[in-house]
């Protein structure tokens, strides 16, 4: 082997691996070619702490299928300008043009989610066609807590939560006792919420494992090896035994509750997106129910499981004391304005504003319409009322000559379909648009 063979040298492997970026990006603009795209835009941050923006391009291509193609991760700073810049220069560099852009959407759990709503608006601005539409991909559940995390209390309860799973599981692998043997189950137990990715999972077993979880934490600190596992299991136990633990958990029980079946419907490989529109008005309504009507029911439910497991109840009239901090500097405030006010309204006011950020009533209809054209039943959710209404979402794009004959090429459509049997079997809109570019 020859001495000065340096294939295995970082500027090797760098220049090898940019010349297969270069490659594979130049293969995704010829598939795209100058078809109509939508964007995917997700924000994270690397080891050294830079924010990096992730961008996905969506489109059909000439076989009928829907293709989601990573085109490149850029460098940004933490201003919706920046990003948008970005953008810009991404599509310029790839011979693109945000006019030829009809769709977008974002990760709303990042931390650069308020940059990333002010950008869709930016791009609105200079190109109406691009609507926002909530990748159904994405977990909901996700976002929901994340931004729940933003009251402290309840970014609390959850870090409390996975240090439960971490003790526990930690505990397990010795089994020196019955009950630390027993512990890696119940671990899992509330664990598998989590990797199920369903927060509202791991809290319905921790709910229902609650009398276990306590025991098993007082096992450890008596009988625990190692001394910091005993000390953060007597953290926890204090933790659980306080009424602010069983209001934070009964009242995202509530929250993640309203939502859940919603996000199954999400999640679906095969998506139904009546339903789907349906449900989400249902959550939002409930939302609203709930910190209308909500409080009384909801504290009813806190105090009886604090009855039945010991938890001192405060009295909602007295003065809220908080912990940890100087009372001279503590605002005067009553226990039920510090619950109510600036936790349980705050919280359900934060999954509103999300849940309306995320499905408008622009793009709510806009999947309504979408959805008179799936094959399904025989086209049976076809409505030209709705398809000619769908239009409007796109002004640009259709001249008066164009719309005025549009009503009778949809009649022609769906009778023409309607009376061929190979589309009559078909399912699903992804799959019509396949058959159609074959026909």
């Amino acid at each position: 082997m020859q001495k000065n063979l340096k294939l295995t040298s970082p500027d090797i492997q760098k220049d090898i691996v940019n010349v297969a970026a270069y490659e594979t990006r130049n293969s995704i603009i010829q598939d795209l070619g100058d078809d109509y795209l939508a964007i995917l835009v997700d924000e994270s941050g690397d080891v050294s702490g830079k924010e990096q923006m992730a961008v996905v391009l969506r489109y059909i291509d000439k076989g009928g299928f829907i293709m989601e193609r990573l085109l490149e991760i850029v460098c940004v700073t933490e201003t919706t300008l920046s990003l948008k810049s970005a953008l810009e220069n991404l599509f310029l560099k790839h011979d693109l043009s945000l006019s030829r852009m009809h769709g977008q959407g974002y990760d709303g759990a990042s931390n650069m989610k308020g940059e990333l709503h002010s950008l869709k608006s930016l791009i609105m601005k200079e190109n109406q066609a691009p609507h926002y539409i909530h990748c159904f991909a994405h977990q909901l559940q996700l976002t929901l807590v994340a931004i729940a995390k933003n009251q402290v209390i309840i970014a609390l309860f959850f870090n409390m939560v996975s240090n439960i799973v971490n003790v526990l599981g930690a505990s397990c692998k010795r089994q020196d006792t019955i009950l630390e043997a027993y512990a890696g189950k119940v671990a899992q137990a509330i664990d598998s919420g989590e990797i199920q990715r369903s927060h509202y999972a791991s809290l319905l077993n921790l709910l229902d494992k609650y009398s276990i979880v306590t025991d098993l934490l007082e096992d450890i600190e008596e009988k625990g090896i190692v001394p910091e596992k005993r000390a953060e299991s007597r953290v926890l136990i204090d933790y659980l035994h306080s009424f602010e633990f069983a209001f934070s958990l009964y009242l995202m029980k509530v929250v993640l509750g309203m939502t859940n079946d919603l996000l199954v419907l999400l999640q679906r490989k095969n998506q139904d997106i009546l339903n789907t529109m349906k449900q989400v008005r249902v959550c939002k309504t409930r939302s609203q129910n709930m910190r209308d009507e909500g409080w009384e029911s909801l504290l009813c439910e806190v105090s009886t499981f604090c009855n039945v497991h010991g938890i001192c109840i405060p009295n909602m009239n007295d003065d809220f004391k908080a912990r940890g901090r100087s009372q001279r500097k503590a605002q005067q405030i009553s226990n039920e304005h510090r619950f109510r006010m600036e936790i349980f309204n705050q919280v359900i006011d934060m999954q509103l504003q999300e849940m309306n950020s995320r499905f408008t009533e622009v793009n709510s209809k806009l999947l309504t319409c979408i959805a008179c054209l799936s094959p399904d039943d025989s086209f049976s959710f076809f409505n030209k009322d709705r398809l000619m209404e769908f239009i409007t979402f796109y002004p640009s794009k259709f001249s008066n000559i164009e719309l005025l004959t549009l009503d009778n090429q949809l009649e022609n459509y769906i009778v023409d379909l309607r009376s061929d049997g190979e589309f009559l079997e078909l399912k699903e809109i992804d799959n019509l648009a396949r058959k159609l570019v074959e026909t």
